[in-house]
C-alpha cells in the first residue's frame, strides 16, 4: 500500500505499543516495539480491508493534511 494512512501510537503502562487507525473502526494492534506493532498493523489493515465499506472509506479518504495534537 503506497498511500499514507493516519495512525496513531501510544506507548501504554506495560510498555506495549499500540497502533489505532481513526478512520477503521476496531482498526488497532500492539507490539513489544514500534517496529512490530507497524508490522502487526499491516497485516491488521489488510484484513479491515477486505470489508466493502471499509475500503469504500479508503477509497474516498483524501484528506490535505493531517494534524494531531495532545490537550
Amino acid at each position: 500500500m503506497k498511500r499514507a494512512i493516519p495512525i496513531i501510537i501510544e506507548k501504554d503502562e506495560t510498555g506495549y505499543y499500540v497502533i489505532e487507525c481513526p478512520l477503521f473502526s476496531g482498526c488497532y494492534t500492539q507490539g513489544k516495539t514500534i517496529k512490530e506493532a507497524q508490522a502487526n498493523f499491516k497485516e491488521v489493515l489488510d484484513l479491515v480491508l477486505e470489508e466493502p465499506s471499509n475500503r469504500e472509506i479508503w477509497n474516498n479518504y483524501h484528506p490535505l493534511s493531517v494534524t494531531l495534537k495532545s490537550v
